[in-house]
């Protein structure tokens, strides 16, 4: 990642680079935390004036056991969407690849539907080779049944009161795409679903996935229209955004590719 930059409106400096008391204060409801090794070029220009290729993955993925049950989870896929339209808002081109979600394509934004973690793995290498940025907003499923079974799964017919099922591991497309390390030449976004240490958890994550930052939210940001989100860099600035809409959020992270060039 380059120098990090910081517009006017939404960090304020202090002397020698750093914000008075060592916080850096944003307009509400954005409070950030500078580090003292980083600082904030006054006139440094940033990517405003030029329009990228933006990735988005968006929604849940299904992992089907038969023809008729899946494994999947409560994402509704609102987060990465919105993403995607404030990213064709602000000009820039714009790739939306979703899981099974029942939401309109936003305007200006070309969409790929896919339904499994596979098949979200193959659309986002396809996209990935001219992306700048990308925002890995999908919940993807961690396992999916060791056997897609042609027919009805019948464990019951027998019978049987309990049952297992195999389950293998999903490739992890985020580190997949990566490679687990951070390309100064894209702006990478991870996304943590998290319950107890979150922020610990989260920033393992972020260096791991080869990430620029990372968004940590809770299980009550799932089919919600409005969210609580600590935002984290590998630069170890942070955001929180608390109780906003996700339309919202969602702009103030499509600022984050001003934040570096």
């Amino acid at each position: 990642m380059g120098a990090l930059r910081a517009p006017p409106r939404q960090l304020r400096r202090g002397r020698k680079g750093r914000a008075p008391g060592g916080t850096a204060v944003a307009t509400p409801p954005i409070a950030v935390r500078v580090p003292r090794a980083v600082s904030a070029p006054a006139r440094a220009p940033t990517r405003k004036t030029r329009r990228l290729h933006v990735l988005v993955s968006a929604g849940p993925t299904r992992e089907h056991v038969d023809p008729v049950r899946y494994l999947t989870n409560e994402s509704s896929g609102r987060m990465g969407f919105e993403i995607a339209a404030a990213a064709a808002q602000a000009g820039h081109k714009v790739t939306l690849v979703a899981g099974p979600v029942a939401l309109a394509t936003p305007k200006g934004v070309v969409r790929i539907d896919v339904v499994s973690a596979r098949d979200m793995l193959a659309a986002l290498k396809g996209a990935w080779r001219s992306a700048d940025a990308l925002y890995m907003a999908a919940a993807v499923a961690d396992w999916r049944p060791a056997k897609r079974l042609a027919g009805k799964w019948r464990a019951k017919d027998g019978g049987a009161t309990t049952t297992a099922l195999d389950l293998v591991r999903n490739p992890d497309i985020l580190a997949t795409l990566t490679g687990g390390r951070r390309d100064p030449r894209r702006t990478v976004v991870a996304f943590a679903l998290e319950t107890g240490d979150g922020v610990r958890r989260a920033r393992a994550k972020l260096v791991r996935k080869g990430a620029d930052w990372i968004v940590l939210n809770s299980p009550a940001a799932l089919k919600a229209e409005r969210t609580s989100v600590r935002i984290l860099s590998a630069a170890d600035l942070e955001f929180a955004l608390t109780d906003q809409p996700k339309r919202a959020v969602a702009r103030r992270l499509v600022e984050l590719l001003d934040l570096q060039d």
